[in-house]
């Protein structure tokens, strides 16, 4: 298999979930991409999948780390998971990060007959700047014409660099992703400190004029998180374009609130809206 063969094999996860580590051909002139599959028991022929993209500023961050994350969807939802290991900046800006996930996006839809899942059913998964390079993935992906996401599930995304602009953030941003830390994150990925104008396609997803034709979407995010009025206004044009979109708001929920207090009824009913948009999105009974 080349570049495709499996470098390491990990343990099973508790629950049967089998973890195996692969480096998949990267984006042309760079690397080889890391990515992690996840794959239940008993996974039927042509299953639906889904591109996992870890979070963490642009800056920070693994596929590694979620592993717990990626193995519960391929567990509670029977499908085959893909995490990827995208490069961090500052030391790689955009657009690499971004390409990297592009390529495992098309390793995944290119060898879906091996990997055993349906190319038409992958769902894009992200939270905060993993979010971020999910939306810009929907948006690559439909210029591009080479895979189609079946579904988009972004969790508090980190979509508007012109958010590190704002003096005044009405009480938002107090907890877990500052202001300081967003102006870290985008001057670190777009190789610049955030500025109104010269920003390329893609760099920032919310900029994207013309959303139509992009693949359905749930987004969610709580009113206290510094992403919240990015977010809103991106579920709301995401609407008006006609795209399918769910958008879920938390009162008095900060960033990431539903790791810090996962056993809280308001995180349990955010992660149970993500998983069920989950299974609407990809046709899962």
């Amino acid at each position: 298999m080349g570049a495709l063969q499996a470098r390491a094999k990990a343990p099973a996860l508790p629950d049967g979930v089998q973890v195996e580590k692969r480096r998949v051909p990267g984006p042309p002139g760079a690397p080889d991409v890391t990515v992690f599959v996840y794959r239940p028991p008993n996974l039927p022929a042509g299953a639906a999948a889904i591109l996992n993209i870890h979070g963490g500023g642009y800056v920070t961050g693994s596929a590694a780390a979620y592993h717990p994350q990626s193995a519960a969807y391929a567990r509670e939802l029977g499908v085959l998971v893909v995490g990827v290991e995208y490069r961090l900046a500052p030391g790689t800006p955009f657009p690499g990060p971004l390409e990297d996930c592009y390529a495992a996006l098309t390793w995944m839809a290119r060898d879906a007959d091996t990997l055993g899942l349906n190319p038409a059913r992958i769902a894009l998964v992200g939270d905060s700047a993993g979010g971020g390079l999910a939306a810009a993935l929907a948006q690559l992906a439909h210029d591009r014409g080479e895979v189609r996401p079946a579904f988009q599930l972004l969790y508090y995304p980190m979509l508007d660099d012109r958010t590190a602009l704002n003096a005044d953030h009405a009480g938002r941003g107090e907890f877990i992703w500052r202001p300081a830390s967003n102006v870290l994150g985008w001057t670190s990925y777009l190789g610049h400190p955030p500025r109104m104008d010269g920003v390329p396609a893609y760099a920032a997803p919310a900029r994207r004029a013309d959303l139509s034709g992009l693949p359905p979407a749930w987004i969610g995010v709580g009113t206290l998180d510094l992403f919240h009025e990015e977010d809103r206004d991106y579920a709301q044009r995401l609407q008006a374009a006609g795209v399918p979109c769910e958008y879920v708001e938390v009162p008095g929920a900060y960033h990431a609130f539903e790791r810090f207090a996962p056993d809280s009824a308001v995180a349990r009913d955010f992660t149970a809206s993500a998983l069920n948009a989950l299974r609407r999105g990809l046709g899962l009974s």
